[in-house]
Order: C-alpha cells, then sequence, then structure tokens
C-alpha cells in the first residue's frame, strides 16, 4: 500500500479506469456473441440490428485502446462478412 498521498489516489483511480474497462470489453464480448448467435439462427433482421450494436463496441473500446486497431478492424470485418452471408 502506498504511503504518498498522490500515490493512494492513483491506486483509486486505476481501480476505477480498470473497473471501466473490463465493462467496456465484456459488453463488446457480449455483443459480438450476440451477432454471432443470430448469424448462427439465420436471422437477418436480429443479425442486422446486432451487428450495428457490435460494430459500435468494437470501435469503442478500440478507441479507448482496449484492442488494437487491426484487431478491431478484423473482428468488424468478419462479423459483417457472415451477416452479408446470411441467406
Amino acid at each position: 500500500m502506498p504511503n504518498i498521498k498522490s500515490a493512494k489516489k492513483r491506486v483509486i483511480t486505476n481501480a476505477k479506469k480498470r473497473d471501466n474497462n473490463i465493462l467496456t470489453r465484456n459488453s463488446m464480448k457480449t455483443a459480438i456473441k450476440k451477432s454471432e448467435k443470430a448469424i448462427k439462427a439465420n436471422d437477418k433482421a436480429l443479425a442486422d440490428e446486432n451487428l450495428k450494436v457490435a460494430l459500435k463496441r468494437i470501435d469503442k473500446a478500440q478507441a479507448k485502446g482496449l484492442i488494437k486497431a487491426n484487431a478491431a478492424a478484423r473482428q468488424k470485418s468478419r462479423l459483417t462478412k457472415k451477416t452479408n452471408n446470411i441467406k
């Protein structure tokens, strides 16, 4: 445990940021899973709705630096291809 006042503040700040990052990452993963579930069910309308949400969450995670730009682009591309291939 830190002894200096500013170091104590940093511990609290880091904990809050860690919690927010975990929340953002988990919501991104959940949105991706929902989208993939709709794709497996061949539900075009639901897949399109879930795709929009998933793309927003992926972009948000990338903007916060939780995932790298290429990883975000790869995930978005794969989800979009899968959604567009639904008949």
